[in-house]
């Protein structure tokens, strides 16, 4: 089996050449192991310190963000034909020695995608100002809540991905991919393991271009994971949101009518009335774009279905080894 570990890159010439040379050369259950660093329009001498510590380098000729570069560095392993895809950031955060167990769940066969966490074990949580630990507590509840399935962290960008997974993925954030990523494949009914590794708190170099403003992380995030839920649950989506119109309706409405019973006259509460009919009338409208929106993604699910067919006849035979996990359920 081939593993591609893409390696997305803005400006890491400081750690980007010890990370490469630290990812291991043999793993078992893997034939190849091949570093693939995803240049981000950096000015300083990523690329070249990366190509001489023995990876493919792939470079954007401007920044696009961290998004993008997973974007590219999942095609471009895909191009390579990976039966197995890992991800991680070149900051030296991450250890490279970890790869090994954070494919075996899906070398195992009981995982399609396996996420590093550094939450799940008391004994690996990383130094971090406490407004970090406490908003990736905030998004990581709120994401197992969508999901439905107990997430410790869902922002850590150590990954690992079944070549099923990765044909199905179809990311298009360009500001980060964590979050959507997870929400696709949970959506999509792919086996997602979690498993607790230890990671460094802080860089040694350099800022963090994804978390170094809370304020800007917490509303990208936030946006990604409102967009990805709108996308793959509209039903639910716009009916929630018509629920929330329509209860205060009805209260107003049965207050409204229930004034005139026990008055016989209307005057005094009109304003109950006129607010009751108008939240309902934009909860029906809400209503009726939840039909149309289940109905669309029809299409969607039609869609993702020619995208992944597509991608694996022109990236080659998926079967490439023993070990492959199986296909998706809805593949």
């Amino acid at each position: 089996m081939r593993l591609v570990v893409i390696i997305p890159c803005l400006n890491e010439a400081a750690t980007v050449g010890d990370v490469v040379r630290r990812i291991p050369h043999a793993i078992p259950g893997v034939r190849e192991i091949l570093p693939l660093v995803v240049d981000d329009g950096s000015v300083d001498d990523t690329a070249r310190i990366a190509q001489e510590a023995g990876a493919l380098v792939v470079s954007h000729p401007f920044r696009r963000g961290v998004g993008a570069a997973f974007q590219t560095g999942l095609r471009e392993a895909l191009r390579l034909r990976a039966d197995l895809v890992a991800n991680m950031d070149g900051d030296g955060q991450f250890h490279p020695e970890d790869l090994p167990t954070l494919l075996q769940p899906i070398l195992s066969g009981r995982a399609d995608m396996v996420t590093a966490s550094r939450f799940r074990d008391p004994a690996l949580v990383p130094r971090m100002p406490w407004i970090k630990k406490w908003g990736n507590r905030v998004i990581a509840r709120l994401l197992s809540r969508l999901i439905g399935q107990q997430f410790h962290d869902v922002s850590c960008g150590f990954r690992a991905y079944s070549r099923q997974a990765a044909l199905h993925l179809n990311p298009v954030g360009r500001y980060t991919y964590t979050h959507e990523v997870l929400l696709d494949l949970a959506f999509k009914g792919f086996r997602i393991v979690e498993v607790p590794l230890r990671v460094e708190g802080e860089r040694r170099f350099g800022k963090s271009r994804v978390a170094g403003s809370l304020w800007r992380y917490g509303t990208n995030a936030f946006g990604i994971i409102f967009r990805s839920y709108r996308d793959f649950k509209p039903l639910r989506f716009f009916g929630g949101l018509a629920l929330c119109f329509y209860l205060p309706a009805i209260a107003l409405l049965v207050f409204f009518f229930g004034h005139y019973l026990v008055t016989g006259r209307f005057s005094g509460q009109l304003w109950a009335g006129f607010t009751g009919g108008a939240l309902g009338f934009v909860g029906f409208g809400l209503t009726v774009v939840a039909v149309v929106a289940d109905m669309l993604d029809r299409i969607r699910q039609n869609q993702d279905r020619i995208l992944y067919e597509l991608k694996a006849r022109h990236y080659g035979p998926e079967n490439r080894g023993e070990g492959c996990p199986s296909s998706s359920p809805n593949g």
